[in-house]
């Protein structure tokens, strides 16, 4: 009796030990933190992904620019090319798609509004100033530079961790308080 009851009490301390080592992060698994931000660096991360956003090459992000993209999708996707998306072929762009964030991840890339996962598509639905469906290049730059304006609390054209932590947490207030209202 005794010598199960040691062995059960040693079995659950070694259980115990493995799950809290395989939760502790690796230093691989915990990429750098994004140091400060400038203003120029904003300046240049939009334009690039504007360009990469609008796809027929207009200087416009609108319906053709989603359509395009939603195309290019599907096309990836559909790997034997015969019009129709496989389960197979859904689940192995899911997995491709892992394997690119933890790349990402891995590498300590990040970026300006890619929180979520969301970024571009968000920030062109909110860049339409003048609510016409097409967001130009200078709408898109306005509003993310008034983001980045916003978080800069000093004002002295760069967002520091601490800055972009206190913007994350008044975001986050704000979007409960609307989900509040809200309900």
């Amino acid at each position: 009796m005794r010598t199960s009851l040691t062995l059960s009490f040693a079995t659950a301390a070694a259980l115990l030990a493995a799950g809290a080592a395989y939760a502790q992060p690796t230093e691989s698994a915990r990429p750098e933190p994004r140091g400060a931000t400038t203003r120029a660096e904003v300046e240049q991360r939009t334009a690039e992904r504007f360009g990469r956003m609008d796809a027929n090459k207009d200087g416009l992000l609108n319906d053709a620019d989603r359509e395009a993209a939603r195309r290019e999708t599907f096309d990836a996707i559909d790997t034997d090319k015969d019009g129709t998306i496989s389960f197979a072929e859904f689940d192995a762009r899911r997995e491709q798609r892992g394997e690119a964030r933890t790349e990402r991840r891995d590498a300590g890339e990040g970026g300006f509004g890619r929180r979520g996962g969301r970024g571009g598509a968000g920030m062109a639905r909110n860049a339409d100033a003048d609510k016409d469906g097409t967001v130009t290049q200078a709408e898109f730059a306005a509003a993310a530079l008034a983001r980045f304006d916003q978080a800069d609390a000093d004002r002295d054209g760069t967002i520091s961790v601490e800055e972009r932590r206190e913007a994350r947490q008044h975001k986050r207030h704000d979007r409960r308080r609307d989900a509040r209202d809200a309900g």
